[in-house]
């Protein structure tokens, strides 16, 4: 089966899955056919902790009356990077190095993973 649709029908499922590679251990994301830097083929599906650090950010301005917006490259606990979005809070008060946590919502009938910041 295609990878990235068996990861959009987790999504669609409500569930945040990665693959891992049996034999490296490493964790990948996007989902493909083999692992990036060793080409280990043996890749299965895990559920991702959800935890994760903002890396960067930038806020992209909306042309009112839209809103602003942020976009985001959140480096996922279990080691890959994945761009996304930080809900929850204004696009200006997402900061580097903050931690936060995925969760799955649909948007114009597509899932999809956000994050939202971790409480203190």
């Amino acid at each position: 089966m295609n990878p990235e649709k068996e990861f959009f029908e987790h999504l669609a499922s409500g569930r945040f899955m990665i693959q891992k590679s049996r034999s490296t251990g490493g964790h990948v994301y996007y989902p493909r056919m083999a692992e990036p830097g060793t080409g280990a083929s043996d890749l299965e599906w895990v559920e991702a902790s959800g935890r994760g650090t903002v890396y960067s950010t930038t806020v992209i301005r909306g042309k009112p009356p839209a809103a602003n917006a942020n976009l985001a490259l959140i480096d996922l606990a279990e080691g890959p990077r994945m761009m996304s979005r930080v809900d929850g809070i204004a696009p200006e008060a997402v900061k580097i190095g903050m931690a936060v946590h995925a969760r799955v919502i649909t948007e114009d009938d597509h899932p999809l993973v956000v994050f939202e910041p971790v409480g203190d």
